[in-house]
């Protein structure tokens, strides 16, 4: 389960299934038994623009076509409007804040083959934050940012979980980012074993070093948990 108003952080060695967990849980694949849903409804049943309203999903790679920067988080709010409807000023302004959000702001005309794979990851969560969902459904959200922005996103989506009351989910590679912006950690292991619990508890020296098979060390400070290979 993943609750509303936390995150839930997703962690596991390469080819343990997380993608495959987030792409099931999005609908974008049928599960060969028992059932998912969000907000009650089975999302392999759900339409597209029902799906949209509901979740926002960012995959490790996309192909998106030749367009504006501004035009493709306008996209975010799609599923908000009318069938044949137009951006409204309201839907403007939300995508403005999106993008000032994720440090884009005097980007907007820009063509979005001009980004380096840094600002690309942060225009793709500028569609999702423009998108305004009830869950985020995270596949590695910090890939290719430099540690400012990697701290600057992750607080963005503590945010939307502590302040809109959204589901966040997240694949994180980096338990230390984890242990100080999810609430509640999933453990992958692989073989069909996995461990679900508030992050304090599954975080630790132990748990890592048999998840990942590699000893690790822990260590407190200042409020912070430091994590390293020994």
């Amino acid at each position: 389960a993943i609750p509303a108003g936390a995150v839930t952080s997703i962690v596991g060695p390469n080819g343990c299934g997380k993608s495959t967990l987030v792409k099931l849980a999005a609908g974008l694949l049928r599960p060969v038994a028992g059932r998912v849903e969000v907000a009650g409804h089975d999302t392999g049943e759900l339409a597209s623009r029902e799906r949209a309203h509901l979740m926002a999903v960012l995959a490790q790679s996309s192909r998106v076509p030749p367009m504006t920067v501004e035009a493709l988080v306008a996209c975010g709010r799609h599923p908000h409007l009318d069938r044949w409807g137009w951006e409204s000023a309201k839907d403007a302004q939300i995508v403005r804040q999106a993008l000032t959000a994720v440090d884009l702001a005097e980007f907007e005309q820009r063509d979005i083959q001009t980004l380096s794979g840094g600002e690309r990851q942060r225009l793709a969560i500028a569609t999702l934050l423009a998108q305004q969902p009830e869950l985020f459904l995270l596949d590695e959200p910090v890939a290719y940012l430099d540690l400012k922005h990697q701290i600057a996103m992750l607080e963005l989506f503590a945010g939307a979980a502590r302040e809109c009351g959204a589901a966040v989910a997240m694949v994180l590679h980096e338990p230390a980012l984890a242990w100080r912006y999810c609430d509640r950690v999933l453990l992958v292991n692989g073989d069909g074993v996995t461990e679900c619990g508030p992050a304090r508890e599954m975080l630790t020296a132990e748990k890592l070093s048999a998840l990942y098979d590699y000893p690790m060390l822990a260590f407190e400070r200042d409020g912070q948990l430091c994590l390293i290979p020994q």
